[in-house]
């Protein structure tokens, strides 16, 4: 039709040029537009760029307006629309070609956005196990709602020949489903079927061809106790059957990983539910596009250490864990594994612990090769690492604990947009990094610890990318003051960029004020294990009034020594003797069992805490935690970060409403005594009292007295009345991972008539330090001088 033609149906013919920015690319929306605008019988075109969509449409002036008030409402499911702008242009009538079209992709700069990966869709899943259909059992079916994305992803626009699937030319089937408007596939750039697609194959330890269904081989081995490297979206997984306690142990050996929770891959939520107690808000984050692993409380049988039955787990999969992280599948692969094995089974990173995943098929062999029976792999590349995201569902919060595949890319809008490109490198545990372009932070997957080669390699690889996908040529670039930090002396690395050192624990506060769109001030409650403070000491009990230019310390944890600094993280029982001798003046009471249990080196641990030598001063929370944790008897030393402190949450009873009581004393700023807390403890422990008691009157006591010192500070009694009159707290740091603490917290705080700022989005541990350090640094380079 013709704008003349149209013309006689709604007025004036009118032509309009739009553009749609957000996530609009690999998500279906230029079929969704070309669908939209056949129905409205309007002409014109759509098409990728590397801005996201644009739009002519020209036709009757009430069926263009039409089409303009339809567009945002009615996208795909997977679209995130984040501005649309419209301009009116010449109508170009008989000139303009009939008809509606799609156009091919232009290169017009990096500003588009790329969707993260999606879990396999209903439709798909049916067909997966269709024997009717042609995609019956096909490892890699997807569609314009699911498949890969941001692990394929080369180049923008997002296009097949910027993706990993380049070498896999559609068969005429897919390609007629490819160009099919009405079709699902219509421009779903992984699509492709057993005829034109990636091969599914089964290699042995060495790399050599095991013949058979690959599917079905896997499943034998893991039925007999093997270990098998299944190649996913974001890398390769170690798999054994959770049943198995043999072959959880023996995995546990090969991948040195002693106690750390392992995930287990169930088939359903039905399944879920014969594991671990699933709430309405756990089921939906079960079943949404992102899947991550959910941490969630196992049933009492469950959790008491009994054998293992057929739907049940082994103990291994997490030892003296109440909770376990769970997932469905989210790949076809997964799929039909789990249909096939018919029982839970255990998904972790391929890699030694401590190490990135490994996302190559030749460092797979050489890497994973000693330390599995079988591999599971095809031929699609895998471009950039992801790592499965976790949360935990705690006290009816989400409290994201490690954000990566499902989530990243998907940026983070500031409310101070940078007005250079930043870079911020983020810390040394939980390693990410991010990039700021205008009002959008771009916070990358999780890389991990940056203790080894290996991981700072996946990390400089990351930045690279990212700069690439999105166009962000850094000037400013943003890091952590501690000179230690491999990602500090990356920074420190570059040259021609302006450097901004960003305090740890200002960054958690700016990284919770950016995760909620706002500037700030606030007061920000920073509870973690350490980070380095601006006098020298190790922080990590912090109460600051900050915004997203500055802060002010306003309170803290007293500070006591770490004896053997990075020995007492690895045990507890370090800080222990360290608290006890502070709490009792060198004199602690007779009869606790940490003190015989370690009666060998305690007095000499004492001697290097009393003499300062290797003994920091640190004022962490997450240490104080570790304390009690050892004073109670959970645990004298672990093998991974926080788990003395998870144990100690985990004993816990919820019911108790007792609380032990800290002063809060007024000096230069507002100390909070944690040694009050421990002499309270120690008593508890002396008398007999359930450590489960005792755990639960700890927690509630530390968090009466950080809302007691939040009400301090807004009724002016930081130093200099820094916060006087403040009513909104923000709260980060990964201490507020603990569920239990969290609730306490917001609860005394929502009850004293603040306003308060959780996590959400972001984990409040250090993978979200560098959205904060990309928020400040945006905002002082904004404040700054043109």
């Amino acid at each position: 039709m013709s704008s003349g033609q149209a013309a006689g149906r709604g007025g004036d013919p009118e032509r309009v040029r739009i553009r749609v920015e957000g996530i609009v690319q690999g998500v279906g929306f230029r079929p969704y537009v070309h669908a939209l605008a056949r129905r409205l019988a309007l002409s014109g075109w759509v098409g990728n760029d590397g801005r996201g969509v644009f739009i002519e449409a020209e036709g009757a002036a009430e069926d263009v307006a039409r089409f303009q008030r339809e567009l945002p409402g009615q996208a795909p499911p997977l679209a995130v629309i984040d501005r649309i702008s419209v301009t009116a242009i010449p109508v170009l009538g008989e000139r303009c070609a009939r008809g509606f079209g799609i156009v091919p992709s232009r290169d017009g700069g990096r500003r588009t956005l790329v969707s993260p990966d999606v879990a396999t869709c209903a439709d798909c899943l049916a067909e997966l196990f269709d024997p009717s259909c042609r995609r019956y059992r096909h490892p890699f079916v997807n569609c314009t709602n699911c498949g890969p994305r941001y692990t394929i992803v080369r180049d923008v626009p997002y296009d097949r020949a910027a993706t990993t699937m380049a070498s896999f030319p559609m068969c005429r089937a897919c390609a007629a489903e490819y160009g099919d408007p009405g079709d699902r596939r219509f421009h779903a750039q992984p699509v492709c079927c057993p005829r034109c697609g990636p091969v599914l194959r089964l290699l042995d330890g060495r790399g050599g061809e095991v013949a058979g269904d690959p599917v079905a081989g896997a499943v034998a081995v893991l039925r007999s106790g093997g270990v098998v490297a299944v190649k996913g979206l974001g890398g390769y997984h170690l798999a054994v059957d959770a049943t198995d306690a043999v072959a959880v142990a023996a995995l546990r050996s090969r991948k040195r990983r002693e106690d750390k929770p392992f995930a287990v891959v169930v088939a359903d939520v039905a399944a879920a539910r014969r594991l671990c107690v699933v709430g309405g808000q756990a089921e939906r984050l079960l079943v949404s596009p992102a899947r991550p692993i959910v941490v969630l409380p196992r049933h009492a049988d469950a959790a008491a250490g009994r054998p293992a039955v057929a739907e049940g787990v082994a103990e291994g999969v997490a030892p003296g864990e109440g909770r376990l992280g769970v997932m469905l599948p989210y790949t076809p692969v997964h799929h039909l594994l789990a249909a096939e094995l018919a029982r839970p089974y255990v998904l972790t990173s391929g890699n030694v612990s401590d190490e990135p995943i490994v996302h190559r098929d030749g460092e797979a062999v050489e890497r994973l090769g000693a330390m599995v029976e079988a591999f599971l792999v095809h031929d699609r590349e895998i471009h950039a690492r992801a790592e499965d995201s976790v949360v935990v569902v705690a006290g009816g919060r989400e409290i994201p604990v490690r954000r990566s595949r499902g989530y990243a890319p998907l940026p983070v809008r500031l409310a101070r947009p940078a007005r250079r490109a930043v870079l911020a490198c983020g810390a040394e545990l939980k390693s990410t990094f991010c990039l700021v372009r205008g009002e959008r932070a771009f916070l990358s997957p999780h890389v991990g610890d940056l203790e080894s080669y290996e991981t700072l390699r996946s990390f400089v690889e990351g930045i690279a990318h990212f700069r690439r996908l999105f166009g962000v040529d850094p000037r400013v670039v943003a890091h952590d003051p501690h000179p230690e930090y491999l990602s500090s002396k990356y920074a420190l690395d570059l040259e021609g960029v302006d450097l901004v050192a960003v305090q740890h624990h200002h960054a958690h506060i700016a990284s919770c004020l950016a995760e909620a769109g706002e500037v700030g001030p606030v007061i920000g409650v920073a509870f973690d294990g350490t980070g380095f403070g601006v006098d020298g000491t190790l922080w990590g009990g912090e109460v600051l009034v900050a915004d997203l230019e500055g802060f002010t310390r306003v309170a803290h944890l007293g500070a006591v020594p770490m004896p053997g600094g990075a020995a007492a993280v690895r045990q507890p029982w370090r800080m222990a003797a360290a608290y006890l001798d502070a709490a009792f003046a060198g004199a602690p009471p007779e009869g606790l069992a940490v003190r015989e249990r370690n009666a060998g080196l305690w007095d000499r641990v004492v001697a290097v805490a009393r003499s300062g030598v290797g003994s920091p001063l640190t004022s962490s929370a997450g240490r104080l935690f570790d304390a009690v944790a050892a004073i109670v008897g959970v645990r004298d030393g672990v093998t991974f970060e926080g788990q003395a402190a998870a144990g100690l949450e985990r004993w816990a009873d919820p019911a108790e409403e007792g609380a032990y009581a800290a002063r809060v004393e007024v000096g230069r700023a507002l100390v909070i005594r944690g040694d009050d807390l421990v002499r309270a403890v120690v008593a508890d422990v002396l008398d007999g009292v359930d450590g489960a008691v005792v755990s639960a009157r700890f927690h509630n006591g530390l968090a009466a007295v950080a809302v007691a010192v939040c009400a301090l500070v807004r009724e002016g009694a930081g130093p200099g009345g820094a916060g006087s009159g403040l009513g909104t707290v923000a709260l980060s740091g990964g201490v507020f991972q603990n569920g239990l603490l969290l609730s306490r917290v917001v609860g005394g705080l929502e009850e004293r008539g603040f306003r308060v700022l959780t996590h959400r989005r972001v984990p409040p541990n250090d993978g979200g330090i560098s959205l904060g350090q990309a928020a400040v640094a945006a905002a002082r380079d904004a404040a700054g001088p043109p």
